[in-house]
């Protein structure tokens, strides 16, 4: 029995991190986003963004993409090219049947979308809940989105 009580605390510490419910900043961040998405602001969407984590993980999703269809563009996407894919205009938000939304998601909608990947990482998961779309991390003065899913970065969101 004694040796019972140390797994189980070992293993709910673990899963405490993993799939946990996001921090309020990270699904604060995440609503903004949307909502610069939606609506095109494009002042708004950089306010919520590290353009140069975003553009490093799209790259190297470029670059796998590439190399598993038997292509090596040396240097990888131009500059150009990543900025296009790191937009307002990339990110669709849609509700749960595809349909493009006409109202920016509310956090509390958000939320349960969102997971906590460690103390600094939170990821908004797709319409299965496996993959992460958009990954936000922890910054000096609020949450950033760092990463995001190259191709198709499309957020299902319910009952908006």
């Amino acid at each position: 029995m004694l040796r019972v009580v140390p797994v189980l605390l070992v293993a709910a510490i673990g899963l405490n991190g993993c799939g946990a419910a996001a921090p309020k900043g990270a699904i604060d961040s995440a609503a903004r986003l949307l909502a610069a998405a939606l609506s095109g602001d494009k002042q708004a969407f950089e306010a919520q963004i590290d353009r140069a984590a975003v553009r490093e993980d799209v790259r190297r999703q470029v670059t796998q993409l590439a190399k598993a269809a038997a292509l090596d563009v040396e240097g990888g996407p131009s500059e150009f090219a990543l900025d296009r894919m790191i937009s307002p205009a990339a990110v669709r938000v849609v509700d749960r049947s595809g349909a493009a939304l006409t109202a920016a998601p509310s956090p509390k909608q958000v939320a349960p979308l969102m997971r906590k990947v460690d103390g600094q990482r939170a990821c908004l998961k797709d319409a299965d809940g496996q993959d992460c779309v958009l990954t936000f991390a922890k910054r000096k003065d609020h949450w950033r989105l760092v990463g995001m899913r190259a191709m198709d970065p499309t957020v299902h969101v319910a009952g908006v």
